[in-house]
């Protein structure tokens, strides 16, 4: 469900204001092509006031020093991820990811929105009466390729270019310090154990700083469930779990627990906000860090 559907007439009064300001540069008014999941659209050369709604938006807007004026967020309890700060302090929230408010959206009258096709295509209309906006595919894409994305729509493929070369860079140094193996993350929610393949974002991570994702059948996903008592299918050289907070042996199952010192000898306990929703260059960066401390320790 859209939590607020906005009225035509605050598009209106949106758009009339932004209307109403003169342009003190004439390079302002320039524009360029975008073709997208949505369409081809007119975006402007300079984007000043962007709206993101997807995590992977956010983090490579950031990453790129566009920080967005607002931004759609997993949870607006916790805001925008705390990774992104200080960065990202001045980015105001506009809803949740499944679920942007569109008054708020206009309100902060944006020059771009960023969205996806798979999450927000009946709000297109909508956010297109607000501001120029284009659409990646799905969030489900490879990220690098979201990442392009956003250098893309906002007039800026050689800079996001080089985020994603500094991050391969990265990852070789870290890959340097550890002689390889296996390793798998392991997510646990709702009573089962969600492992993450190499097609997911700190999967294809792991697998970028030199290590191999134990081979299964990912079901054309970047994830499958595991049932808790087949615990044993998630083992690997390297065994890392995701909690609301680092550190939290409590988030270890029972099940992996009990049998941890025999089958899980190297398992340590992440930050979910980096490892799961951390999706684009900062992130990449931030699930590095950990694996190269979790390496030296």
């Amino acid at each position: 469900m859209i939590r607020r559907l906005l009225p035509a007439a605050v598009v209106g009064l949106a758009l009339a204001g932004c209307a109403s300001t003169p342009a003190e540069d004439p390079a302002a008014a320039a524009t360029r092509t975008v073709t997208h999941a949505h369409g081809t659209t007119e975006v402007p050369a300079a984007p000043a006031r962007v709206v993101v709604l997807e995590p992977v938006q956010l983090d490579t807007t950031v990453a790129l020093g566009a920080v967005p004026v607002g931004a759609a967020v997993l949870s607006e309890a916790a805001g925008v991820p705390a990774y992104l700060k200080p960065d990202a302090d001045a980015v105001q929230t506009v809803g949740t990811v499944p679920t942007p408010d569109l008054e708020k959206i206009a309100a902060l009258r944006p020059d771009l929105i960023l969205g996806t096709e798979s999450r927000h295509a009946e709000l297109y209309d909508r956010l297109a009466a607000v501001a120029p906006t284009v659409f990646m595919a799905s969030q489900a894409d490879p990220w690098q390729d979201n990442v392009r994305f956003v250098g893309r729509a906002l007039g800026r493929e050689a800079d996001a270019e080089a985020l994603l070369g500094a991050y391969t860079d990265r990852c070789a140094e870290v890959g340097a310090t550890h002689p390889g193996g296996t390793a798998q993350l392991v997510r646990p929610r709702d009573g089962q154990l969600t492992l993450y393949g190499p097609a997911s974002f700190a999967g294809s991570t792991l697998e970028c700083a030199g290590f191999r994702t134990p081979p299964r059948d990912w079901e054309g996903s970047i994830s499958v469930d595991l049932s808790p008592e087949l615990v044993l299918q998630a083992r690997a050289d390297l065994v890392v779990v995701t909690a609301a907070k680092a550190g939290d042996e409590s988030a270890v199952p029972a099940e992996m627990a009990a049998v941890r010192a025999e089958a899980f000898p190297d398992l340590h306990v992440v930050d979910q906000s980096i490892w799961i929703t951390g999706v684009g260059p900062r992130g990449g960066q931030a699930v590095l860090d950990d694996l190269e401390r979790l390496l030296a320790g």
